[in-house]
């Protein structure tokens, strides 16, 4: 039976995904989350999915469900998140589908407030935003959640700043109509990364909505290094590109603005090496750096430690994704069109 007949025999029952691979540090306290939900245990089942981690992360995962009928560990060889997604809805019973990262947590009534928006709006994915949280108690760890919690980091409208609920084009932690992927398919393999905005880019299109309410906020747990957050964010920047060619344009032009930062910087430097004048680089470099190290003192001004470290954390963030951009140009380049 379609979702609109299970709605309206009975509540409708979640099954939440959680794709994971070597999460031993955090998955105790994202599984204890969402086991912890307001909902009777006949209405909900948890699907984790394990891309035969390296560490005790099954063991972890294991101990923390005990005999709880609820939960069941799934194989994901492909060690993808988007495999790891597809085989969960291949096996999910659920009306409502519920993606659960490892390395964040659910509020407490997460999921009955997203079953009433889903009922109020009449949206097809409902979820709320993100709180960035330190992996640790290190200045770098500090720095690099408050730049992901920056509209000057990442400006998601997930991440930062909305106070009114409302229509997006995307977000994290998503509740879906189970119908939604009946009617769209599931997610994209090739997209290892990125595969969820595809998604979203592709329900919005379809005519959908997506909705948030920002008075839900889910922890998450950002990486404790600048090197770990510059590989991240570059493979964010690489596959964008492949979501862009496939849709044949952009969820919001926000997205290009990293590329053309390099690209200006990079076109700076060139031109500089050209002439053998330090004008051009120092004319592109110098209002980013001025502007980075204004808005580290801005972001920073509760935990003035940080100030120091946030201009990297920035940088970081914006050339790695800006750099992935111009990398997946370059290998996508035969994919144009097609």
């Amino acid at each position: 039976p379609s979702y609109a007949a299970r709605m309206a025999s009975a509540a409708p029952t979640f099954t939440v995904i959680m794709p994971i691979r070597n999460e031993a540090d955090r998955i105790a306290t994202t599984l204890r989350s969402v086991l912890a939900q307001d909902l009777p245990p006949d209405r909900m089942e948890v699907l984790v999915v394990d891309g035969h981690s390296d560490d005790d992360t099954r063991d972890v995962v294991a101990r923390v469900a005990g005999d709880d009928p609820r939960v069941r560990l799934l194989d994901n060889p492909e060690r993808i998140v988007p495999t790891a997604l597809n085989r969960a809805l291949a096996e999910a019973r659920g009306d409502v589908i519920v993606r659960v990262d490892g390395h964040c947590a659910l509020p407490p009534g997460y999921l009955a407030r997203c079953e009433a928006l889903l009922d109020e709006t009449g949206a097809d994915c409902v979820g709320g935003m993100v709180e960035s949280r330190p992996s640790g108690d290190g200045v770098v760890a500090r720095a690099i959640a408050l730049a992901m919690a920056s509209p000057f980091g990442t400006g998601a409208g997930f991440r930062v700043g909305r106070t009114e609920a409302g229509p997006v084009d995307t977000l994290a932690f998503g509740a879906y109509r189970r119908e939604v992927f009946e009617r769209l398919g599931t997610f994209d393999e090739e997209l290892v990364r990125n595969q969820d905005d595809e998604f979203n880019l592709r329900l919005t299109r379809a005519g959908g909505t997506i909705w948030m309410d920002p008075s839900l906020r889910s922890p998450y747990w950002t990486r404790g290094d600048l090197r770990s957050l510059w590989r991240q964010y570059f493979q964010y920047g690489v596959f964008k590109v492949r979501v862009a060619q496939k849709h044949r344009g952009v969820a919001s032009w926000r997205h290009l603005a990293p590329l053309a930062l390099v690209a200006v910087l990079l076109g700076g430097l060139g031109l500089s090496l050209v002439t053998r004048r330090r004008g051009p680089v120092l004319l592109v470099a110098g209002p980013y750096v001025a502007g980075t190290a204004a808005a580290a003192v801005v972001t920073g001004r509760d935990d003035p430690a940080t100030i120091a470290v946030l201009p990297a954390a920035f940088a970081t963030l914006q050339l790695s994704y800006g750099t992935g951009w111009l990398v997946g140009l370059w290998r996508w380049r035969h994919r144009f069109g097609g």
